[in-house]
C-alpha cells in the first residue's frame, strides 16, 4: 500500500477538481437526510483502490461507514456488490465521482496486469510496467499494478537510470554514456536500450547492467540471449501483447515491460446506488 499521505493529496487533488468551492446539486439534498448506498461492478475485475474510495469519503464526512465485500486484488464478477456504505447523503453523493473514478480506474490497471501475469506463469519472465502512465496518477497505478502481480520498473528519471538512443547520441557512444553513468553512481544499475545485435555487444562490452531490447524479433531476442551468455539482464519492449508475451518469454529474457498496462486502459464499469432513509 501507498503512503497514506500521497493518497490524502490525491484525494485532495480529486476533490478540489470535482467539487471545487461546493456540491451544489447535493444542495437539494436536506442536511441532516441519512442514506445507504452500494457500488456495483458490472463486469469482472480485480477490485483494486479501495484507500481511495476510503479516504474520498472519510474526507466528506468522518462517519460515514463503508463495509467492502471483497479483498483488496481479490476477483470480483459482473454484478457483485463491491461495498455497502452509509452516512450522510450529501457526502455520498458529493464523493460519488471522485470516489467511482479512482475505483474504475485503478481496478482496470491491476485486472489487466494480472492477465499479462497469468500469460507469464511457467515462464522465467516477468511483466513489468512504464513510465507511461496517466499524468498524476502514477504512484497509485504502479501500485495497482503490483497488486495485480505486475512488477514495477522505475518510478521515475530519479530512481533508475535507463540510457536510451537520444543519450547515446549526445554521449558520443554507448560505451562513453555508459562510463558517464557509472559516475553518476555506483549503487544504481545501469539500462542500455539497444535497437541491433550490434548494439547489443556494444552494450556488453559496456558492461551494462541490463539491455533493453527495444522491437526485437523472436529470432532477434533469440540471438540476443545467446550473446548475453547470461551476463546483463535482458528486457524485451515493444509491441508487445497478451497474444505476443509468452512467445517473447520463451526466448529466455529476463523482463517483458508492456507500456499499455497503465496507458491502454478501459475503465472498469462501476455504478453506486444511493437509497435514501425514511
Amino acid at each position: 500500500m501507498l503512503d497514506t499521505n500521497i493518497i490524502d493529496e490525491d484525494v485532495r487533488r480529486f476533490l478540489a477538481e470535482d467539487v471545487g468551492q461546493g456540491d451544489l446539486t447535493a444542495l437539494v439534498i436536506p442536511e441532516e437526510k441519512l442514506a445507504k448506498a452500494t457500488i456495483v461492478t458490472r463486469e469482472a475485475t480485480l477490485v483494486c483502490g479501495q484507500a481511495w474510495v476510503n479516504a474520498v469519503f472519510k474526507k466528506l464526512d468522518a462517519d460515514i461507514v463503508i463495509d467492502w465485500q471483497f479483498e483488496e486484488g481479490e476477483q470480483a464478477f459482473s454484478g457483485d456488490v463491491l461495498c455497502y456504505l452509509s452516512g450522510s447523503a450529501r457526502a455520498l453523493l458529493t464523493g460519488e465521482r471522485a470516489a467511482l473514478n479512482m475505483l474504475q480506474t485503478l481496478s482496470a490497471t491491476a485486472s489487466l496486469a494480472n492477465q499479462y501475469a497469468k500469460a507469464l506463469e511457467g515462464t522465467d519472465s516477468v511483466v513489468l510496467d512504464t513510465r507511461k502512465t496517466i499524468p498524476g496518477l502514477r504512484l497509485a497505478q504502479k501500485y495497482a499494478v503490483r497488486c495485480g502481480g505486475g512488477t514495477n520498473h522505475r518510478v521515475g528519471l530519479y530512481d533508475g537510470i535507463l540510457i536510451k538512443e537520444n543519450h547515446i547520441m549526445a554521449s558520443g557512444s554507448i560505451a562513453k554514456a555508459v562510463a558517464a553513468a557509472r559516475q553518476i553512481s555506483t549503487t544504481v544499475e545501469v539500462e542500455v536500450e539497444v535497437e541491433n545485435l550490434d548494439e547489443v555487444k556494444q552494450a556488453l562490452d559496456a558492461q551494462a547492467d541490463i539491455l533493453l531490447l527495444d522491437n526485437f524479433t523472436l529470432e532477434q531476442l533469440k540471438e540476443a540471449v545467446e550473446l548475453n551468455r547470461g551476463v546483463a539482464k535482458l528486457e524485451a519492449s515493444g509491441n508487445v501483447s497478451l497474444s505476443t508475451i509468452r512467445d517473447i518469454a520463451k526466448t529466455g529474457v529476463d523482463f517483458i515491460s508492456v507500456g499499455a498496462l497503465t496507458k491502454n486502459i478501459q475503465a472498469v464499469d462501476l455504478s453506486m446506488r444511493v437509497n435514501l432513509e425514511a
